[in-house]
């Protein structure tokens, strides 16, 4: 381990003897961890505001019955990337900047594994972007066949840019690997002496597992529009059944990699708040162990569950009991998550500074959405919720309270590890608030209106469905400008302010609270001595 630590060292004082470079190459060059990390949470923000006004638009569109604003072609185009740029743009490439700023961090190493590689993962990203979005502006528009890009619609339908598409996914997807793979070498061989494994913090543990499911299913994914490619331009046939191929070949596949990319978005929530929550409520964390343990069986659990997607296509009875059967066992480790997260709190000296609301607001609608999702599992009832705004309202609550919240409650708790100043708490509780009701307001409406049978990504919808998508659009028109102010807060934190202690938070507990505040430019450079 050692001679891992000195070839580290030995690079990172190689590229930057005294601390960063100044300039634009500083960025371009740099292999700092904390300098990736940075550039990964602006571009993921930056992404996240572009899939945000996407779903304005598609907002905007349904606030009234009737085609209003854009054209049913348009409106499918933006249902199609707000989901893609959210997956691969935000919510993921947010992960991994926190991973890249918090990891090396919390284990005591002087950076990851691999730093030049790490520069590389990420400046892989923008030019994906820009290939994805241009799609946009190419002859005959942009993907427009849902995010889930089932054939034969993303082939024999689909419009010519869907080649840059596929090119774009090929690099998101080996953009993730290569920061996977750092991600576990880091952790494996970079712990300072005396951290072992069941002495990680839960965000790193979180984080190793997330990773190896990243380098399991990647490659399916890649697999996948790799023979989207080979249908689309070289005459094959695997997903067509003229040719002797099957669409539903699309969505096994597809799904194989689809369901645990779910839990790629989800389990490092469960480590930020499982560091949060302690912190706040003035507790160790209740059920470590058992918080490992079920977190490496939720992993497991989503590679076999993956056609509770795909119980209307006409699988075999035998098909559908069990992978209903398999997706409801699945709420049992998480369950066990959320008990240990409200023991945790129970009787807790409790305060609720920001982090603290969007963790609190994380466990209780993501609850939500895991109960939804339990409904989902059920064959029989999936017939009457498929492919309705039902769904959509689950995997939002999944995904807007369970990756977004928990994203904002990790930045509120480390801007003043990074920053050295305290962020504004009156303006960041006005966040939380207004993003609580507005995402409330968006998408529990959406629950009715799906079990009513309203049917998703469709751009115009009969006239009992009006008020509840008023509402939805006000909900998402609130949600999405509030958005505004995270920025103006990270910004005026970044400029000045009251100064941070290297602990600012009472209850935290872990190896970065033990740095002054802004955390050095290399933090360890002798390992630290874990009792």
């Amino acid at each position: 381990m050692t001679s891992v630590t000195d070839s580290v060292q030995d690079s990172a004082s190689q590229d930057h003897h005294h601390g960063p470079a100044k300039g634009l190459m500083r960025w371009v060059l740099t292999t700092n961890h904390k300098d990736i990390g940075s550039m990964y949470l602006w571009f993921s923000f930056i992404m996240f505001l572009t899939g945000g006004a996407m779903a304005m638009i598609i907002r905007a569109e349904l606030f009234q019955p009737g085609l209003q604003i854009v054209e049913p072609g348009f409106f499918n185009q933006m249902t199609t990337m707000h989901g893609l740029i959210m997956v691969f743009g935000a919510v993921m490439p947010a992960f991994v900047g926190l991973a890249n700023w918090m990891i090396p961090m919390m284990i005591g190493a002087p950076d990851m594994a691999m730093p030049r590689m790490n520069n590389w993962s990420f400046w892989i990203l923008p030019f994906a972007a820009v290939m994805l979005v241009s799609t946009l502006f190419m002859e005959g528009g942009g993907p427009n066949f849902g995010w889930t890009f089932y054939a034969p619609l993303s082939t024999d339908y689909a419009p010519p840019s869907t080649t840059f598409f596929i090119f774009a996914i090929h690099m998101l997807g080996v953009s993730s690997i290569m920061g996977a793979i750092n991600i576990i070498a880091t952790i494996l061989n970079l712990r300072a002496p005396g951290m072992t494994m069941m002495k990680m913090p839960l965000f790193v543990w979180t984080w190793l597992i997330t990773a190896y499911l990243l380098i399991a299913v990647m490659p399916v994914l890649a697999g996948a529009v790799t023979m989207m490619l080979l249908d689309i331009h070289f005459g094959t046939s695997f997903f067509n059944a003229g040719g002797g191929g099957d669409p539903v070949l699309f969505q096994h596949i597809f799904w194989f990699f689809g369901h645990p990319e779910v839990y790629i978005m989800i389990l490092p929530s469960f480590g930020i708040v499982s560091a949060i929550i302690p912190a706040f409520a003035r507790k160790p964390l209740f059920g470590y162990t058992s918080m490992v343990y079920a977190t490496a069986s939720i992993a497991f659990l989503s590679f076999i569950v993956w056609a509770h997607h795909m119980f209307t296509v006409g699988i075999p009875l035998i098909g559908e009991l069990f992978f209903m059967y398999a997706t409801m066992l699945i709420a049992v480790p998480t369950g066990v998550k959320v008990f240990n997260w409200v023991t945790t709190m129970f009787r807790g000296s409790m305060t609720f500074e920001t982090p603290m609301l969007f963790s609190i607001a994380f466990v209780v609608l993501f609850t939500i959405g895991g109960f939804s999702g339990l409904m989902l599992s059920i064959a029989p009832a999936d017939f009457q919720y498929h492919d309705t705004y039902f769904v959509v309202a689950h995997f939002h609550y999944v995904l807007v309270p369970g990756a977004i919240f928990a994203i904002f409650a990790a930045c509120y708790y480390w801007l003043p590890k990074w920053t050295g100043h305290m962020y504004d708490e009156t303006l960041a509780k006005v966040h939380f608030w207004l993003s609580f009701i507005g995402m409330n307001l968006t998408f529990f409406p959406m629950h009715f209106v799906g079990l009513a049978g309203m049917p998703r990504r469709i751009p115009d919808y009969a006239l009992q469905f009006a008020n509840f998508n008023e509402m939805s659009s006000i909900g998402g028109f609130m949600f999405g400008t509030t958005q505004f102010l995270f920025l103006f807060i990270v910004i005026k934190c970044i400029r000045g302010g009251e100064k941070a202690s290297a602990k600012p938070w009472e209850g935290s507990e872990g190896l970065e609270w033990s740095v002054p505040s802004p955390a050095p430019y290399h933090t360890f450079t002798t390992p630290p001595d874990i009792k």
